[in-house]
């Protein structure tokens, strides 16, 4: 179901502020204008995948995403697939599992990021629980072979029902189905502990692992030793600042890094 190489290099395309959220200023036009860029840098670059997040939209909901944001998400991610022609994920911030399958399946995404999949933790946004169940049976319904990747102990959060971030992996990945888990630091930007790293791939060794942060062309080598793939936002951004667009040298240089280090 998850229709990415080994080992996969997926860059964020960060989203300005959408319509309705505090800090909207930007027309669409130039909202996908941004994007599509991204998606191009990213492209042109060599990285496998783009995943589309509506970064802009803080202070973000822990529920359901307000339908003008879900149909920005939706215009933006059908533009950068049909214009650019790569494979593209969606994560619907904070936790719309729901959104996130129904954008994906309108755009022709192929996987979506779940930051709480399975669990209770407490956040920015407040106490944020997993609806592992709603997500599948909701995917069953679309007839979608959207693949799900699910946070383990995610950024911003601190878990309260599992801590261990070995069980928590194996409760994601064989209690919640998740297709492939997702390693952070505790913020954006931030590098993992790769001791974490690697007890989650000895917890779980048939799903794909990726780590969502901290990744950069410094340190792709070691990650790549362990991982099956990263997500990288703020590493290949201009000046290393997550809202700035894609720095193309960085780029080149960050998949130059990672396909040197798995010869």
């Amino acid at each position: 179901m998850l229709d990415l190489p080994t080992p996969a290099l997926i860059g964020v395309i960060h989203l300005p502020a959408l319509p309705g959220s505090p800090q909207h200023q930007l027309p669409m036009e130039e909202i996908i204008e941004r994007a599509v860029s991204d998606a191009r840098e990213l492209k042109d670059s060599g990285f496998d995948a783009a995943i589309i997040e509506n970064f802009g939209d803080m202070p973000f909901t822990a529920g359901s995403l307000p339908p003008a944001s879900v149909a920005a998400m939706t215009v933006a991610a059908c533009e950068v697939h049909r214009s650019c022609r790569m494979r593209i994920g969606i994560n619907a911030l904070r936790n719309d599992a729901m959104s996130g399958l129904g954008i994906a399946a309108a755009t022709g995404a192929s996987f979506i990021r779940v930051n709480i999949h399975v669990g209770v933790y407490a956040s920015d946004q407040g106490i944020i629980e997993g609806c592992a169940a709603e997500t599948l049976q909701y995917r069953k319904l679309l007839g979608s072979r959207v693949a799900i990747l699910a946070d383990v102990n995610v950024k911003h959060a601190r878990p309260l029902s599992e801590p261990d971030i070995a069980r928590a992996a194996r409760d994601t990945a064989y209690r919640g189905l998740a297709d492939g888990l997702i390693v952070t630091g505790s913020a954006t930007g931030e590098a993992i502990n790769l001791e974490e790293l690697r007890a989650v791939r000895e917890a779980v060794p048939d799903r794909r692992i990726f780590v969502g942060s901290g990744a950069n062309a410094e340190n792709i080598g070691g990650i790549l030793r362990i991982a099956s793939g990263v997500i990288v936002g703020t590493g290949i951004k201009v000046d290393r600042r997550t809202s700035n667009p894609i720095d193309l040298q960085a780029a080149v240089a960050f998949v130059s890094a990672a396909r040197h280090s798995t010869i």
